[in-house]
């Protein structure tokens, strides 16, 4: 089993940034890929993010390309999505996810989910 928490979200003004955390806790997190997924109101659950296992290999949505980066650290069991120069677009629920070896930008490909953590931008 495992257990997944995120973290860091809030309100913050268009072009502003935040750190968004998922520390994980049970089993090996560095035996997972991960992933950010993100749900606005009225909407689908969406691919964010993904990282290999292993960090080697990233892949990004187009709505973030550029904008937003993540990361993980194997030693302290935490995925990270840094995200810069926000839209109020962005406003939504953010969902790590793991699952796999390489990331994939399905959502069914993954085994284990956190409870969100909300990020709302005004313009």
């Amino acid at each position: 089993q495992v257990q997944l928490v995120e973290s860091g979200g809030g309100s913050v003004q268009a072009g502003g940034s935040l750190r968004l955390s998922c520390a994980a806790s049970g089993r090996t997190f560095s035996g997972y890929a991960m992933g950010w997924f993100r749900q606005a109101p009225g909407k689908e659950r969406v691919f964010v993010a993904a990282i290999s296992r292993y960090g080697t290999s990233t892949v990004y949505a187009d709505s973030v390309k550029g904008r937003c980066t993540i990361s993980r650290d194997n030693a302290e069991d935490t995925l990270y999505l840094q995200m810069n120069s926000l839209k109020p677009e962005d406003t939504a629920v953010y969902y790590c996810a793991a699952g796999g070896f390489y990331g994939s930008p399905n959502r069914y490909d993954y085994n284990y989910w956190g409870q969100g953590t909300q990020v709302t931008v005004s313009s």
